[in-house]
């Protein structure tokens, strides 16, 4: 079965949800939901958060979330990180997440890499694609992975290791109605909403088609896989 993590309570699987046409769960461990048993992930989706990925001793559940990552990326079971999940990703790996660095807020664009045009979570999806950026920490890459996008302030925007794990910086998922709980989180954010929301509309149509393909992509992906 696939699996979601969602880590905050302010940041929800969104738009995600409409293309899952297979049976999921979503756990909420910071209210004290257990996470899945290795064996019973066909696939595993973790969400971001407010958090940092070395927020264990505020947040105990990201230990044990990190442990359940390697796990699965060493049983090649399809992972996809986002934001804070593909944070999540890189720190079980070995590879360093930094705080205050190349931070974006926003609908911004993101180039994909050579690797990443011809690798499968960005099938059909054009070289330079619109997204939506919420992040003050960003990650390093792996050793092994390989750098799949960039953007022009962030050059770690996406990175796969192995066959089928990929950790994003950008957030595929959001809806009007998240960007505005998003931007309430802080006074100077809170009194751009507006702005916020209309470059986001401004956009729309081609952030909620490419992120329909790349979901649609990890789904084939992990059907490959099981």
């Amino acid at each position: 079965m696939f699996h979601i993590i969602q880590n905050d309570p302010k940041v929800p699987p969104g738009n995600m949800l409409d293309a899952l046409s297979v049976p999921y769960l979503i756990h909420h461990p910071y209210r004290g939901d257990k996470l899945p048993e290795l064996e019973q992930i066909a696939a595993l989706i973790v969400m971001g958060g407010a958090m940092g990925a070395s927020d264990e001793q505020r947040y105990p559940f990201l230990g044990d979330l990190k442990q359940l990552i390697r796990k699965t990326v060493a049983a090649r079971i399809p992972y996809l990180g986002i934001c804070l999940g593909g944070q999540l990703l890189a720190a079980a790996l070995g590879a360093k997440v930094v705080s205050g660095r190349w931070e974006e807020l926003g609908t911004l664009p993101v180039q994909l890499t050579e690797e990443g045009t011809g690798d499968k979570l960005f099938r059909g999806i054009d070289m330079q694609f619109s997204t939506f950026q919420w992040h003050h920490d960003s990650f390093d890459i792996p050793e092994g992975g390989l750098l799949l996008a960039s953007s022009a302030a962030c050059p770690h925007q996406a990175f796969r290791v192995g066959e089928c794990a990929w950790g994003l910086q950008f957030h595929p998922e959001v809806t009007e109605a998240i960007i505005r709980d998003w931007c309430a989180w802080d006074l100077s954010t809170q009194e751009k909403s507006d702005e916020f929301v209309a470059l986001f509309k401004a956009d729309s149509l081609e952030y909620q088609s490419v992120s329909l393909q790349l979901l649609e992509n990890f789904l084939e992906v992990a059907r490959l896989a099981r």
